[in-house]
């Protein structure tokens, strides 16, 4: 019940639930959103750009594509060789994190950083993200399964279920934002929010996101194939953080996904964390979120969350936590621009169809708040 692969191959493995929809927040869209690309490869991830450009990370394809405002699409970064994940443009330079070696299916030694490609092509590469986790194994004295598991029940667990366990040394850098000289990671093998300096390329652990504890009901019993013996106890999935923002009040907003089935069938067990930068504290912001892979944050202190598997865009009001649904479905990543949400949508290909992932976009009134 640990995350056994890297979330690109998870969200595939998942796509068998996507059909029969998930209970979520029920609101009409307040536009309808405008499809800009499409053809895209399992569009996991979007970053925003000056004059109606957007970055998208094909991760299945292990390539960043530049989506201009008309929607031509030109190839700005391509390496089979790594898991290209999720970006942040500043100016001119564009800011990514690609990565090898992540969980147990991929055989290679762990590696990853972030790496910049100026206007004119010059690139560089920082921030060794591998080093860190083999060095400080970020949630190693974290303690994750059952709690009080009888030793006749434990008997009963399948051998392929973690009883109990400890954080294991894993790096995925999954999503990216930037503050000054400061690129903030979300690792999604570590568990943790890397802070990498861009000028020195040093890189330092600021928290480990909380485990997501699980009570075992009935039904979750027989969907995971275990014995009634566990109904009722609680287990401690490993948190997954899937992307990071800074907030207008200088926090990182970040998304986290529940290790384990990533997938509905658990119901609604992703979380949106406020981290503070300064100190490592961390604090809930929003709780019982579907499968959230991506969020975005505007100047009112406004989430904008990529609810993958559910509904479409979530937006998330600063104030009063109020939700409404805006636009899409098998919505990956939100970014935003003035009054534009950029989102990568059908980022998961239907069964036995090649992908077809779009980018659209939705206005927003920023002058309205509910």
């Amino acid at each position: 019940m640990r995350k056994h692969v890297p979330l690109a191959a998870a969200a595939i493995s998942a796509a068998v639930f996507l059909a029969t929809g998930s209970a979520g927040v029920a609101a009409p869209p307040r536009t309808e959103p405008v499809t800009l690309a499409d053809g895209l490869v399992g569009p996991l991830h979007v970053s925003a750009g000056r004059d109606g450009t957007a970055i998208v990370s094909e991760e299945f394809a292990s390539r960043l594509t530049r989506v201009a405002s008309d929607g031509t699409k030109t190839v700005l970064y391509s390496d089979p060789e790594w898991d290209v994940a999720g970006s942040v443009q500043r100016r001119s330079t564009t800011y990514f994190v690609e990565s090898q070696g992540a969980g147990p299916m991929d055989p290679r030694p762990l590696a990853g950083h972030v790496r910049t490609i100026a206007a004119d092509g010059t690139q560089r590469t920082f921030g060794d993200l591998a080093a860190l986790e083999n060095e400080k194994n970020a949630d190693g004295d974290v303690r994750y399964g059952f709690e009080d598991l009888p030793d006749a029940c434990a008997a009963q667990i399948p051998p392929e279920v973690p009883v109990s366990y400890t954080g294991t040394v894993d790096s995925h850098p999954y999503g990216i934002a930037l503050s000054g000289d400061t690129v903030y990671v979300a690792d999604a093998g570590a568990n943790s929010i890397v802070a990498v300096d861009a000028d020195s390329g040093d890189a330092e652990t600021v928290a480990v996101l909380p485990p997501r504890p699980f009570e075992i009901t009935a039904e979750a019993a027989a969907t995971l194939k275990l014995p009634d013996c566990v109904v009722g106890l609680t287990y401690i999935f490993e948190p997954v953080p899937t992307d990071v923002a800074v907030g207008p009040d200088g926090w990182l907003y970040v998304s986290v996904l529940p290790g384990g089935p990533e997938d509905p069938a658990l119901g609604a067990r992703g979380a949106v964390y406020r981290v503070n930068p300064d100190n490592g504290r961390v604090r809930l912001f929003a709780d019982e979120v579907m499968s959230p892979t991506g969020l975005a944050v505007d100047d009112d202190g406004d989430l904008y969350v990529a609810s993958l598997f559910g509904e479409g865009v979530l937006r998330i009001d600063g104030n009063d936590r109020q939700r409404t649904v805006l636009a899409g479905k098998l919505t990956a990543d939100v970014a935003l621009r003035g009054s534009t949400l950029y989102a990568t949508t059908d980022a998961l290909p239907a069964e036995n169809q090649p992908p077809n992932g779009k980018l659209v976009t939705v206005y927003r009134d920023r002058h309205s708040r509910r």
